[in-house]
């Protein structure tokens, strides 16, 4: 992989997208499934010049959440969008400074 991080923990270098058979061998998928999982919206990806399906390398971390909700609860690929979907709500909401810092709770005196 071709990142490099500063002593800051900036990305200097955008990693290049991984062509579908990459992407495939890395996460462990047959190629036919993980353009399925694009097709059905799980998975985020760009067609190149050329019309071939590129994968951003953090689309790996997105393949693992899916497996594991998959065998892990037995949910179908339309649960597991719903709940990606509110899984990155709750993780930008959590992220979200402004929220944590102007509570509209106000304690009993």
């Amino acid at each position: 992989m071709n990142t490099f991080v500063s002593a800051n923990r900036y990305v200097l270098v955008r990693p290049a997208p991984l062509p579908l058979e990459t992407f495939a061998r890395r996460v462990g998928l047959h190629p036919e499934l993980v353009r399925r999982l694009a097709a059905l919206g799980l998975l985020d990806c760009t067609r190149d010049s050329a019309g071939e399906l590129r994968f951003e390398p953090s689309e790996v971390a997105v393949v693992a959440r899916i497996q594991r909700l998959r065998t892990g609860l037995g949910l179908n690929y339309a649960a597991i969008g719903l709940v990606l979907d509110l899984l990155d709500r709750i993780e930008k909401l959590e992220a979200d400074p402004r929220r944590r810092r102007t509570s509209t709770w106000t304690p009993a005196d």
